[in-house]
């Protein structure tokens, strides 16, 4: 499990942001002395963090000058401060991304996650396998042997839940709050144009003829009882 370091002064982004994160299976830790933050760094030995410019006692761009001195961790920097200067002060720090709040949290894992792949310490591949097929929770894609297709990042959690609990019915509430965190706001409809989307797009490889659909209940991975 790869582990998240967060140096944000809104509490309510830092709350968002771990909730978000950890059903992603990130180990996230924020920081507790923002006139420490490297010690709190060393504490916690990311495998990246995510850094705001504008905090309390000291900027981020002195943080991420004090954490190269001793890391090539990656740096993914997380400001409402977007300016071109800011962006290439940034990148010039030794920065490896620059994302302008306010952000899309699934942009912002799916950066994080080709980050972490770019890294030589990247090694445990997330994948599940039903039968021959293989779905890469990584890189947002379900093979068949050699033939991958790639799907969304709201796919892949609908795929992850089926694949971990396969020849089980995963009740719809459940999927619907994986996805969006409260059903309760969403339209009833919405998860089955999802779904009918992810079986047009596994056709091409099969798998919808294993995406069984219990009425009232929810989605089954397997064979036609």
């Amino acid at each position: 499990m790869k582990k998240l370091f967060i140096v944000e002064d809104d509490s309510r982004i830092v709350e968002t942001l771990v909730s978000f994160l950890e059903k992603w299976n990130f180990e996230v830790q924020a920081v507790t002395d923002f006139q420490q933050v490297v010690a709190d760094f060393e504490a916690c030995q990311p495998d990246l963090v995510i850094l705001d410019i504008s905090l309390p006692f000291y900027n981020g761009y002195h943080w991420c000058n004090e954490i190269r001195k001793q890391s090539d961790v990656p740096i993914v920097f997380l400001s409402s401060a977007n300016d071109n200067m800011n962006i290439v002060m940034a990148m010039n720090m030794g920065a490896d991304d620059f994302i302008a709040k306010p952000f899309d949290l699934e942009v912002l894992v799916a950066k994080i996650q080709a980050i972490l792949r770019r890294n030589p310490s990247f090694t445990d591949k997330r994948t599940l396998s039903y039968g021959e097929y293989v779905l890469d929770l990584e890189a947002f894609e379900v093979c068949l042997l050699d033939t991958c297709v790639p799907v969304t990042m709201n796919e892949t959690k609908i795929l992850d839940l089926l694949f971990q609990q396969p020849e089980k019915v995963i009740a719809k509430e459940l999927i619907m709050e994986k996805l969006w965190e409260n059903e309760a706001f969403v339209d009833g409809n919405t998860l089955s144009v999802n779904m009918a989307r992810l079986r047009k797009k596994v056709s091409d490889i099969g798998l919808d003829a294993y995406i069984q659909t219990k009425k009232g209940a929810g989605y089954r991975l397997g064979k036609e009882e």
